[in-house]
């Protein structure tokens, strides 16, 4: 076994439980983590033998680009998404952070953590 990570991704995306929120938007950060046999690419050095990163980013994109009131509500149709993408990984974990949240005060980033075990 072994684990596939894209971390530090950045979107500019309209979630948000207020109204106003998907109007103006935000600046989002996901963190993936995809466990998986990563045996037969170490052995053959073959693309087709993995979890293809490209793919994978671009699953993430599309899902950011549909508007969600909730970062647990996106963060588990990113789950969605990657195990249907890619039906021989084992699990997949995501982080879900919202910038600079409207809560009345300083706060850097909420952030949502999920995990998923087939």
């Amino acid at each position: 076994m072994g684990q596939i990570a894209l971390e530090g991704m950045e979107f500019f995306a309209f979630h948000g439980y207020y109204d106003e929120e998907q109007k103006i938007g935000n600046k989002y950060g996901i963190d993936l983590y995809i466990d998986t046999d990563l045996h037969a690419a170490g052995a053959s050095d073959q693309l087709r033998e993995t979890v293809n990163y490209e793919v994978l980013y671009r699953v993430v994109a599309e899902e950011m680009r549909a508007p969600a009131r909730l970062l647990e509500h996106l963060g588990h149709r990113v789950m969605d998404r990657v195990l249907e993408e890619f039906p021989y990984i084992e699990g997949v974990r995501v982080s879900v952070s919202k910038f600079n949240p409207p809560l009345g005060g300083i706060c850097h980033r909420a952030r949502i953590t999920l995990e998923r075990r087939r």
